[in-house]
């Protein structure tokens, strides 16, 4: 993206969407930053943030859409995502659940809300994750999260053929494993390494190549 694009992080007040937006603020972005509820970390950052975002909630996002200008946002990132780890016995269907609807139900609503604010042109990045490649997954094991992923990537690929003609890009896009809440800080990479790969490969990227999936570090990941 240009210097000066303006963007709209939903999943913001911790980990990797609180790096994006303090990366992208720094670099002399606007920043609009969601989440459901903020930080003080966000909330020192200086950006406009706006609070009770959740991604399985439709009014909510609707809200933040009537909020934000038409056609003003150049980049939409979607981070927000929860990992509950689910083997086969006992098998957790609920947990299961629950991912379906926020990593992977979640982030299309999101974008089917968040339509509206987009500019010509724009880009939507959707954070995915490595674990719902069907090739790649050699350990078996974290149902609900690698099925969820998996889906995500789906949805992703979808939109990116639906939102061509419009000149809208999608890229579906692999963190790294990294050191944040969710992993229970157990990651290869910090936040920080992760937002700027991330940044760089948002920045680097064209309708041309809308709909793939990648890694932080630039490797094309397989489906």
């Amino acid at each position: 993206m240009a210097a000066m694009a303006r963007a709209l992080i939903v999943g913001s007040n911790r980990g990797i969407g609180l790096e994006l937006s303090k990366q992208l603020a720094a670099r002399g972005d606007t920043v609009i930053a969601t989440c459901r509820s903020s930080s003080p970390e966000l909330d020192g950052l200086g950006v406009e943030v706006h609070t009770g975002v959740d991604v399985t909630e439709r009014a909510s996002l609707d809200t933040l859409a009537k909020a934000v200008d038409p056609g003003s946002v150049d980049l939409l990132v979607i981070v927000a995502g929860i990992l509950e780890r689910v083997g086969l016995e006992p098998l957790d269907v609920e947990a299961i659940r629950r991912q379906f609807e926020v990593n992977a139900i979640g982030p299309l609503q999101a974008s089917a809300a968040l339509l509206p604010t987009l500019a010509d042109n724009a880009k939507i990045g959707l954070v995915t994750s490595r674990m719902g490649s069907i090739a790649d997954n050699s350990s078996g094991g974290s149902y609900g999260y690698r099925m969820s992923k998996a889906a995500l990537n789906m949805a992703g690929k979808s939109l990116a053929l639906d939102l061509r003609e419009r000149g809208v890009a999608v890229r579906l896009l692999h963190p790294g494993w990294v050191q944040t809440d969710m992993t229970g800080g157990t990651g290869h990479i910090d936040a920080a390494e992760s937002a700027a790969g991330l940044i760089a490969r948002l920045d680097e990227f064209t309708l041309e190549t809308s709909g793939s999936f990648v890694h932080q570090n630039g490797d094309a990941l397989p489906w």
